[in-house]
C-alpha cells in the first residue's frame, strides 16, 4: 500500500508538475516535533518557576546562610547522631500522609555553641530545596519584645500591626524554628505562656511542624514554659535531641592565666 507521499508524488506526475518530493512536509512528524520542542520549553519554564519559588522561600525564612550540613562539623557523638536524626527527619517529608496526617515538632536542647541552630538550619534549607516547604526562622525573646512593644497605643512605628502580621506568618508557615526559647529564663511570664501555648496549639491544629531550640534541660524547659504550654508540646509528635559535646564558638578568655604584668609608678588606693 502506498504511503500519502507516494500517492502525491504520483498525482503530481499525472498532472505534468514538477516532483515534489523536495517540498513534501509530514504533518505528523512535523507536530512531534513541535511537541517535542513545547514540553522542553514548558519544563525549562516550570525548572524555572520552582528556583523563583524556593529562592522567595529562602529570601523570607531568616536563615543564616551558612547552616547547611557541608558546613557541619560532625566531630563528636552527639552531632553525628543528631545530623541521623535531622536526616530521616527530612526523608519522612517523601511521605504525603506523614506530611498531612500529624504534627510533628523536634526539641533541640543543651549548652551555647553545640550546633543546635546550625542543624535546624540545615535542615530548613534541605526542606527547601527538595520539597518547597515554607520555613521561618525567630529568636522567641525577639517576638515577645516585639509582643510587649505592640501593646504601646502611643507609638508611632505601627508596631501593633507588624505583630499581628508577625502572629499571622507564625501560624501559617509550613516549619516554625523557635530559637533561645526562655533564654535566660526560669519561668516565662503567664501571658506570654499562654500565647506561646495557643501559637503551639493552632499549628498543632493544622499539621505544622515545628523545631524548638533551648539551652534548658527538658525539666527546667516544663518549668520555664508553664503547664499550659507544655501541654501543647506534648500534643506533637516529638523527637527530643540533646547536644552535649564541645562548644564550637571560638574563645575569648584564653583557658590558661595569663601573666600578671607588674606596672611600676602610682597605683590608685595605694596604703604605704
Amino acid at each position: 500500500m502506498k504511503s500519502l507521499k507516494d500517492r502525491i508524488q504520483d498525482l503530481a506526475t499525472t498532472l505534468g508538475k514538477p516532483s515534489t518530493s523536495e517540498s513534501y512536509t509530514d504533518y505528523r512528524e512535523l507536530r512531534k516535533v513541535y511537541e517535542r520542542q513545547a514540553n522542553e520549553e514548558i519544563r525549562k519554564l516550570q525548572q524555572q518557576g520552582k528556583i523563583e519559588r524556593i529562592q522567595a522561600i529562602h529570601g523570607r525564612s531568616d536563615l543564616n546562610p551558612k547552616w547547611t550540613f557541608a558546613n557541619l562539623q560532625e566531630d563528636s557523638t552527639d552531632v553525628i547522631e543528631a545530623v541521623s536524626i535531622a536526616k530521616s527527619f527530612i526523608a519522612a517529608h517523601e511521605d504525603p500522609s506523614w506530611r498531612n496526617d500529624g504534627s510533628h515538632m523536634m526539641i533541640f536542647y543543651g549548652d551555647y555553641g553545640r550546633g543546635k541552630s546550625h542543624i535546624a538550619g540545615a535542615i530548613a534549607h534541605e526542606l527547601i530545596d527538595q520539597y518547597e516547604i515554607s520555613v521561618l526562622y525567630r529568636q522567641l525573646t525577639s517576638l515577645l519584645e516585639m509582643r510587649f512593644f505592640s501593646y504601646d497605643y502611643s507609638a508611632q512605628d505601627n508596631i501593633g500591626e507588624k505583630f499581628r502580621q508577625a502572629n499571622k506568618e507564625l501560624l501559617d508557615v509550613d516549619l516554625l524554628i523557635l530559637d533561645e526559647v526562655a533564654v535566660n529564663e526560669t519561668m516565662l511570664k503567664k501571658s506570654a505562656q499562654s500565647w506561646l501555648g495557643n501559637v503551639l496549639r493552632q499549628r498543632l491544629v493544622n499539621h505544622k511542624n515545628c523545631i524548638l531550640i533551648t539551652n534548658h534541660g527538658l525539666a527546667e524547659l516544663e518549668q520555664a514554659l508553664g503547664p499550659y504550654c507544655f501541654e501543647s508540646i506534648k500534643e506533637y509528635d516529638t523527637y527530643k535531641v540533646k547536644f552535649s559535646g564541645p562548644s564550637r564558638r571560638k574563645e575569648i578568655v584564653p583557658t590558661t592565666p595569663e601573666p600578671v604584668r607588674y606596672r611600676g609608678g602610682y597605683q590608685p588606693n595605694q596604703v604605704k
